[in-house]
């Protein structure tokens, strides 16, 4: 059995484990001067803080050959995927489906929806197109994870709070094993992560684990390695 050191005890993955990375909504609107999140008022540099460090990790999983999924948050231009509700929520200068600097706020195929030329999938990895804040509901999320064997994911990306959490809390109720990358989510408000972060690992792991990258790229290439010498 190998195992990654993190909270609140071992993450363990077993031989016949198979392991997926989730990065969630790393996406110009949300990270860029002039995106939504910018609009609202937050300071996107906070988010901007943790590429360097998830460039590591998807580098770790591309050179170990592990599936690597990617969500964006988006909408048809007609908006018909958008619930009423969603759409009228907050009184910000900009809300979802209006012009901004990059194009529609939150649209599919507008520029500032695209994920950060940093993070950009490779050919191979999934890109998968959501509506709401969690990557299952209305997607093809829980099909691609069956239809790969997927047991365990480490989940990262923006907002802690928000789509990662949900994130995570849709994969937990589904049976998969979740682990939260540290260093590679982020949220506009640190209080709001450091919550986050407790609340999924409180109880014995009651959401599931958390661990920095290096751990997870640590006790990745461990399990790769058993299972290469079995």
């Amino acid at each position: 059995m190998v195992a990654i050191s993190a909270l609140p005890y071992e993450y363990e993955l077993p031989a016949s484990s198979h392991v997926a990375l989730v990065v969630i909504d790393m996406q110009r609107d949300f990270m860029e001067l002039g995106g939504f999140g910018d609009a609202l008022g937050n300071d996107v540099g906070r988010l901007q803080a943790i590429v360097p460090t998830l460039q590591q990790l998807m580098a770790g999983f591309r050179e170990l050959g592990l599936p690597i999924i990617h969500t964006l948050e988006c909408h048809l231009p007609d908006l018909s995927d958008c619930p009423p509700a969603k759409l009228k929520r907050g009184k910000g200068a900009m809300t979802i489906g209006d012009q901004g600097p990059m194009g529609r706020i939150l649209v599919k195929g507008e520029a500032g929806n695209g994920i950060i030329p940093e993070l950009a999938p490779l050919p191979g990895e999934f890109v998968i197109h959501k509506p709401g804040k969690g990557a299952f509901y209305a997607t093809e999320m829980a099909t691609i994870l069956q239809e790969h064997n997927i047991t365990h994911l480490l989940i990262t990306g923006v907002t802690t709070e928000v789509c990662v959490q949900t994130t995570m809390r849709e994969a937990n109720d589904r049976g998969y094993e979740c682990l939260m990358v540290e260093d590679c989510t982020e949220s506009y408000f640190p209080e709001f992560k450091a919550s986050t972060l407790e609340m999924v690992r409180a109880q014995g792991g009651i959401v599931g684990w958390t661990a920095t990258a290096a751990q997870c790229l640590e006790g990745l290439r461990a399990w790769k390695g058993a299972a290469l010498v079995s």
